[in-house]
């Protein structure tokens, strides 16, 4: 069982930047792509960005250019680092972990990862932009 524990939320005036954070324990191997949702009151959640276990990057259109996803893993983390924020990225943010159909999806559409492909996700972080 992958355990995903979110870090590095906050309040930020527009223009500021945050960086996220995600360790992951009980690291499974049949863990291949890994992602950044968001989910904002009364919105359905979003992916983000996306990272496949061969590096490739994905990135949802609103945060292209803004937001940058990566991960460390001699530490089991994933990082997306948010720069120009905006009050509408104002969101709760999830980390989320899936398998080979996931990374199978991220390659072929160049799209961040679909939420039904997801098999874990974090409890998530609170990101408030202000203007």
């Amino acid at each position: 069982q992958v355990q995903l524990v979110e870090s590095g939320g906050g309040s930020v005036q527009a223009g500021g930047s945050l960086r996220l954070s995600c360790a992951a324990s009980g690291y499974s191997s049949s863990v291949h792509c890994m992602g950044w949702f968001r989910q904002a009151p009364g919105k359905e959640r979003e992916g983000v960005a996306g990272i496949g276990s061969d590096g490739n990057t994905t990135y949802g259109d609103s945060v292209k250019g803004r937001f940058t996803i990566s991960k460390d893993n001699a530490k089991n983390t994933l990082y997306l680092r948010m720069t120009s924020l905006k009050p509408e990225d104002t969101a709760q943010y999830y980390c989320a972990a899936g398998g080979l159909s996931c990374l199978a999806y991220i390659r072929a559409l160049g799209v961040p990862p679909s939420a039904r492909l997801v098999d874990y996700w974090g409890k998530g972080a609170l990101v408030t932009v202000s203007s």
